[in-house]
């Protein structure tokens, strides 16, 4: 069928994937914790909760709220430039594992398997949760801090970046966390589609297959980057971590890849993950991500690839925050099988923020996927990669996953430029010296821990030394990086 030039209507279903060949390049940026109504919610609040297309947007409408321990509502309310802890709200790391997801979407740990969410949880969830970070050592909340502020919403003017390319090309507004739960689950499915049983942070490694190893025998490019250390993926999956050198970088290699035309077909991209780094991870500034969000558009923009490209711009986990919309129980389970706490891998996580950005996107676009096909969430991006380069699937998630390649509408690339004039937020940060090391340094100095030396075959039970900093965890991740790749070399691998 022709190609529109004309943005999809989110109540109708999209055209096909007719645009996806003109698709060289697929990149992903995957930042860390934060829910779709807190960064996105008042996206088209202005406009009713419309496009300028005349679609339907799922943001809020300022009447939400949720009870506090007495059961009096807590109302949304936005994050301005004279909030509190503006760039840092909501001032303190919300509880984001299984536990504490379903405490916030059903007021208990244990729901029903028949229970439906109502998202009425999270002032209550958040304020146990300061109660306990406030008695423990490095999870200090920000001074001012009350359990009211989860329910903190940013401006589009407070993140003029995110909110600029979502305005300007595509934003997802019903794009789920894979799985209701944190980091290393959501990721394994964003790489791998399951996280094999796994639901929470305890398992920092995969043995299945990932997207990775899937192009890799199929002869199609692929690269990682790290933003200012090796890349933590790259220790995550059997197939990454064998993969050659040559397959990692980091945020300037990147950057040159773009600025030469030589970008991968696939791409993952990974933030900095310390509490100084621009992950986006509560309570870390969110200018410092918007800065990176940024860089990544114009490295695409301003690269002769650019018209060739879809660029996606997701978040792996909500993190805690506010967000009114239930997650849907629809979702494939991957394995067949249940995982940790009988978790059946049938209802997705808390929605993200998800932002689509290609020159063959009309402005403006809501997307969805199609009525009565799969909501989008984390596997999407596998199933594009995989639609575009007529890959099979790795799981039955991805399998059932819906593309995004209805998405690219246009015939001809647009030349203007949405962030034209956009000011970047300035940034505050605390010096890496002084910051205590983060919980994803934690892991991925552990995993760097485990690495083969020049002395040893094997390290799987290396002690891993004691690592107070930021800045300390980066030195010794990249020493660690550093002498495996030297025995990887002796030995000719």
């Amino acid at each position: 069928m022709p190609i529109s030039n004309q943005a999809p209507s989110s109540d109708a279903a999209p055209p096909s994937s007719a645009g996806l060949p003109a698709i060289a390049h697929i990149v992903v940026l995957m930042l860390e914790n934060r829910s779709f109504d807190h960064m996105l919610g008042l996206l088209y609040a202005d406009a009713g909760n419309v496009s300028p297309t005349g679609q339907p947007f799922e943001g809020l409408t300022g009447k939400e709220s949720n009870p506090d321990a007495s059961g009096k509502p807590v109302s949304v309310f936005p994050i301005v430039a004279s909030t509190p802890n503006d760039y840092f709200m909501p001032g303190a790391d919300p509880g984001e594992g299984f536990l504490a997801t379903n405490l916030q979407l059903f007021g208990t740990s244990s729901p029903a398997a028949s229970a439906s969410p109502t998202n009425q949880g999270f002032v209550t969830n958040f304020a146990s949760t300061l109660a306990w970070e406030s008695k423990k050592k490095g999870w200090q909340p920000r001074p001012g801090t009350v359990a009211s502020d989860i329910m903190g919403i940013y401006t589009p003017a407070m993140l003029p970046v995110l909110s600029g390319l979502a305005k300007g090309y595509a934003v997802c507004d019903h794009w789920y966390s894979s799985v209701p739960t944190e980091t290393m689950p959501n990721r394994a499915f964003a790489c791998a589609a399951t996280s094999q049983g796994h639901m929470d942070d305890l398992t920092k490694t995969y043995t299945s297959p990932s997207i990775f190893g899937l192009l890799t025998r199929h002869s199609i490019d692929w690269k990682i980057h790290g933003y200012d250390t090796s890349p933590l993926t790259r220790l995550n999956f059997p197939d990454t971590t064998n993969a050659p050198a040559n397959r990692f970088g980091l945020f300037k290699d990147f950057q040159s890849d773009a600025a030469a035309g030589t970008l991968a077909a696939f791409t993952f991209l990974e933030p900095s993950w310390g509490a100084t780094g621009n992950s986006q991870h509560p309570d870390y500034s969110l200018a410092l991500g918007e800065k990176l969000i940024h860089d990544v558009y114009e490295a695409l923009r301003q690269g002769p690839g650019w018209n060739q490209t879809l660029l996606v711009v997701t978040y792996d986990e909500h993190g805690g925050c506010y967000d009114h919309v239930a997650p849907p129980a629809t979702a494939t389970p991957p394995d067949g099988s249940a995982g940790e706490f009988g978790f059946d891998f049938k209802r997705f996580g808390v929605r993200v923020p998800a932002v689509l950005v290609s020159p063959l996107i009309a402005p403006g676009t809501v997307f969805r996927a199609a009525p009565g096909a799969t909501p989008f969430d984390h596997t999407a991006i596998l199933k594009t990669v995989e639609a575009r380069w007529g890959l099979p699937s790795l799981t039955a998630r991805d399998a059932a996953a819906s593309d995004l390649g209805a998405v690219l509408t246009l015939a001809t690339p647009r030349t203007d430029d949405p962030l034209a004039g956009v000011v970047v937020p300035n940034a505050r940060m605390q010096d890496p010296s002084t910051a205590p090391i983060s919980h994803l340094e934690e892991i991925h100095a552990e995993l760097a821990a485990r690495l083969p030396g020049p002395d040893d075959a094997a390290a799987a039970d290396r002690a891993m030394p004691l690592l107070e900093t930021s800045a300390q965890a980066k030195a010794f991740i990249q020493a660690r990086i550093d002498a495996w790749e030297r025995t990887r070399s002796a030995r000719g691998r």
